[in-house]
């Protein structure tokens, strides 16, 4: 008898696990369609900071090799490991931040990743354009399109990264994926 009771109240902790172990691999597994933005405006909004993002991930991926030196030449405190690092991690954001703005079809968990990423890319970049003017460093390419084409740094670097947060929070705000009111 007693035998039958552990059977049976073991099969209740598997099912619980189960149960749980499918409520959290929903996170990870389950894709999900993405909501559709807020307003129109707003929706053409989020294709023009996706397209700037595919411009500028192609642009800087084409010329990836010349593109971590250009990045060295902000003078980041790592060196060229870091520069190879802050230039890896910029390009992969740019790329990744692509789900969520695109509304690909992709789990809950991918698409809240996404959106870090679509507002950390302008962060990365303000933060260089604020090196770079603080530290007076005077670059012939600031590398939002690669080593092809030169862009001259100066203070307009930091109103255009200025410019593209407030894309990427506009855009967030208009595909937000959590529960609206």
């Amino acid at each position: 008898m007693a035998s039958g009771q552990f059977a049976k109240s073991r099969q209740i902790i598997v099912a619980i696990k189960l149960k749980r172990y499918t409520v959290v691999m929903r996170l990870f597994v389950n894709a999900t369609k993405a909501r559709a933005a807020r307003t129109a405006e707003s929706g053409q909004i989020v294709y023009l900071y996706a397209g700037l993002l595919v411009i500028f991930a192609v642009a800087q991926l084409f010329t990836f090799e010349e593109f971590v030196p250009l990045i060295n030449q902000y003078g980041l405190v790592g060196g060229e490991v870091f520069s190879r690092l802050v230039a890896s991690v910029l390009v992969s954001a740019e790329v990744l931040a692509l789900p969520f703005l695109l509304g690909l079809r992709v789990s809950s968990l991918m698409r809240w990743f996404s959106l870090g990423l679509a507002i950390a890319v302008p962060i990365i970049w303000l933060g260089l354009a604020l090196v770079a003017n603080i530290t007076r460093v005077s670059l012939v390419n600031v590398g939002y399109l690669g080593t092809k084409v030169h862009l001259v740094s100066g203070a307009w670097t930091i109103f255009f990264s200025l410019a593209l947060l407030i894309l990427a929070v506009w855009s967030a705000w208009a595909l937000w994926p959590g529960k609206r009111k």
